[in-house]
């Protein structure tokens, strides 16, 4: 993996926490990090402009919405992702698997690989271990995933013993395809074995034996309680080597951040940030706690404060709680994109923080 640079800077005294470097071909990513989700080639509502104002240094995009809308062709036809969207900065893809489970009603699991029916016009699309590898190379996606199963919870073990199986095969077949042409395009393992601690040493076992420049922690973030999500991200940081970047998948509210990265976690992503700003949610820092709110609360409809007076977004430097909960009200569409901006921020900070605590 000699063409796979990921590089500890510093390790803390008091936590398993590091601070990395990933080297891609689109720039440097340091580590920890948060990626903002971009699903379809767009985080919602924001510019990429806006992204790199509030310090945005990489994001997801997901293959199986991109293939089937617009296409790999027209993504290919315009170099890939970065210039279709606009965006020069690292992209990191999934792989279909989290609509494996999402999209259950919808699928089917062969060995071969998963066929959906779209949820867009009912057509039918084979995702082999291949043609999902093939898809991000057409993306010109920095960091790749291979096709995997996200296992629901709750979930028996007997299921879970099957579907990690056929990962693995997956994963071992992804490799094999990946290094006919991965151009120093990283390519990471998908960690499964649901909520089952034997089953996820199995699995973080039979991924290093396929040697993987990265690793990733899949199946979480399905549904379980926050404790045990916890649990399960502290034992399978564990698992990962040590000299390679680890990543939990779907994992980013700001209540998991400091303990997955204390565990020795260095990348995360999640759609919630932007999500829950366009049904009105915030994070702010509450006696320097981050909690949620509701930009509609009766007690902003004069406020002249910024949303967080400790954060120094686009939003809180530029505008009122009052005037944002008057937008939100008003159903006025800019409420939407000035609320992303601080969620997505207020996580960029408070990964910064560990980073300087580190």
């Amino acid at each position: 993996m000699a063409d796979f640079e990921f590089e500890i800077i510093k390790r803390s005294k008091t936590s398993k926490a590091r601070l990395g470097r990933i080297k891609t071909p689109h720039g440097d990513i340091q580590t920890p990090i948060f990626m903002p989700v971009g699903t379809q080639a767009t985080v919602k509502g924001i510019t990429p402009v806006q992204l790199l104002d509030e310090n945005v240094e990489i994001i997801l995009s997901n293959t199986y919405h991109l293939a089937l809308r617009p296409g790999v062709d027209l993504i290919k036809d315009f170099g890939g992702l970065h210039d279709f969207m606009g965006w020069q900065q690292p992209i990191l893809t999934d792989s279909g698997g989290y609509q494996v489970f999402s999209l259950a009603k919808q699928r089917r699991i062969r060995e071969e690989g998963v066929t959906f029916q779209s949820h867009l016009d009912g057509s039918s699309h084979l995702f082999t271990p291949e043609s999902v590898v093939d898809l991000q190379f057409g993306f010109n996606s920095d960091i790749l995933m291979p096709l995997d199963i996200c296992s629901p919870y709750p979930c028996s073990e007997d299921k879970i013993v099957k579907d990690m199986t056929l990962t693995h095969r997956w994963a071992a077949q992804a490799k094999t395809h990946w290094e006919k042409g991965h151009q120093g395009r990283w390519l990471f393992g998908i960690v499964q074995g649901g909520m089952y601690k034997q089953q996820r040493e199995v699995s973080a076992k039979a991924l290093q034996e396929i040697d993987f420049p990265g690793y990733a922690l899949g199946g979480l973030s399905v549904g379980e309680p926050p404790e045990l999500l916890a649990e399960m991200m502290a034992f399978g940081a564990g698992l990962l080597p040590d000299n390679k970047p680890r990543y939990a998948m779907g994992v980013g509210l700001p209540e998991n951040l400091e303990w997955a990265i204390d565990h020795g976690i260095d990348m995360f992503d999640c759609v919630l940030p932007t999500r829950l700003a366009r049904h009105g949610q915030i994070f702010m820092k509450i006696h320097g706690i981050a909690e949620r709110r509701n930009i509609t609360r009766a007690e902003y409809s004069q406020d002249k404060d910024p949303l967080d007076a400790s954060c120094d977004c686009y939003t809180c430097r530029h505008f009122s709680r009052a005037y944002l909960r008057h937008l939100f009200m008003a159903k006025e569409l800019l409420a939407h994109t000035l609320l992303s901006i601080h969620n997505i921020r207020f996580l960029m900070d408070v990964v910064q923080q560990i980073r300087e605590n580190i």
